[in-house]
């Protein structure tokens, strides 16, 4: 379970984010909202440990990533928005980096990567350049390299921004498989995916919790029935 606990981060005089309190479960698919600004990113970071929060605590299974954060941070997976990769590099030999970053044994890496290229249909790339590959392969050569050490939780920003129909309903079936043995952060201003997987929306406004309920509860508040019209109506309201 992850646990946001009174989390506040400040950038000089801009309060990034105030007093921020949720959890997210084992076998939840929780969608992050809201506009350009909210302080999403800042989350993010802070959840990630690329960031320390200036006030509140958190927590992986009740273990706070300031106590130790390598062993923490080894159950997170995460996948920013345009991954930065190795275009140089093949998939097997980026896994392969990636993996020897973790220490993960020869034969667990080899055990692992079999079932990465089986998941995300990965086979016919393996040897090619990564740049070379179109933009939906090289997002799930993305997604590989975050897995390789089976973290339990999946952090994905904007995860499937440039994706084709196709690509997007495999990334979904992915994602929804996943979360069926961990817990499921992503970031996103596309409505579709999040009425598409989402079990939960969080949605944050000038670094404020402003809603924590379901895509369907969210939707049916308002008189159009709509994500998007609720999307706007909530974060132009508290502004």
């Amino acid at each position: 379970m992850i646990s946001i606990e009174k989390i506040s981060k400040n950038f000089g005089p801009v309060a990034a984010l105030q007093n921020l309190n949720f959890k997210i479960n084992y076998g939840e698919i929780v969608a992050l909202l809201g506009p350009n600004g909210a302080g999403k990113t800042t989350l993010i970071r802070l959840m990630t440990g690329l960031l320390s929060p200036d006030d509140g605590k958190i927590k992986y299974d009740e273990e706070e990533i300031s106590a130790d954060r390598v062993k923490v941070l080894q159950k997170i997976g995460y996948i920013p928005e345009n991954a930065p990769l190795y275009n140089e590099m093949t998939p097997y030999e980026f896994l392969k980096f990636t993996s020897d970053i973790w220490d993960i044994k020869d034969q667990i890496f080899s055990d692992r990567l079999e079932q990465l290229i089986n998941k995300l249909d990965l086979r016919t790339v393996m040897s090619r350049p990564i740049g070379e590959l179109s933009k939906g392969y090289r997002h799930r050569v993305a997604i590989a390299g975050a897995l390789i050490h089976a973290p339990k939780i999946l952090i994905m920003d904007e995860p499937s921004e440039g994706l084709d129909p196709n690509q997007k309903y495999g990334l979904r079936k992915f994602i929804k498989d996943f979360s069926t043995q961990g817990a499921v952060l992503i970031s996103t201003h596309i409505m579709e995916d999040v009425e598409a997987i989402a079990d939960r929306i969080v949605m944050i406004n000038e670094g404020k919790l402003v809603a924590d309920t379901t895509p369907m509860r969210l939707k049916y508040q308002m008189p159009e029935r709509d994500l998007s019209s609720a999307f706007r109506r909530i974060t132009e309201h508290n502004k």
